[in-house]
């Protein structure tokens, strides 16, 4: 199984990756690593995680405040949002009304 960012998650975790370097040197790299970890134990257990809507669910990073939002389809997983917890919830919830075609 592999892993796709969908474009708008692939430019939250930039973002996020970013304001974080710009806070404290390489606390943007701790945070792509914890993402990269949080991936590798989705595609290990993608059925693990708590559902979200019918359709996603939601992998809880462990030490920042974000989700990553992700669906599997056609044995791949996607990941729809890299969403801060404090945020608007569900502002994603949009990229899914066109879902695969979107992708």
């Amino acid at each position: 199984m592999e892993v796709e960012f969908i474009e708008q998650a692939s430019i939250e975790l930039d973002d996020a990756i970013e304001y974080y370097n710009l806070q404290l040197l390489g606390l943007g790299d701790q945070f792509f690593e914890e993402v990269l970890n949080t991936l590798a134990l989705i595609l290990q257990y993608p059925e693990i995680w708590a559902k979200n809507t019918a359709h996603t669910r939601k992998a809880v990073l462990k030490k920042f405040p974000y989700v990553l939002i992700y669906t599997k389809y056609k044995n791949k997983v996607y990941i729809l949002a890299v969403a801060h917890q404090h945020r608007k919830p569900e502002y994603w919830i949009n990229r899914l009304q066109n879902f695969p075609q979107n992708l």
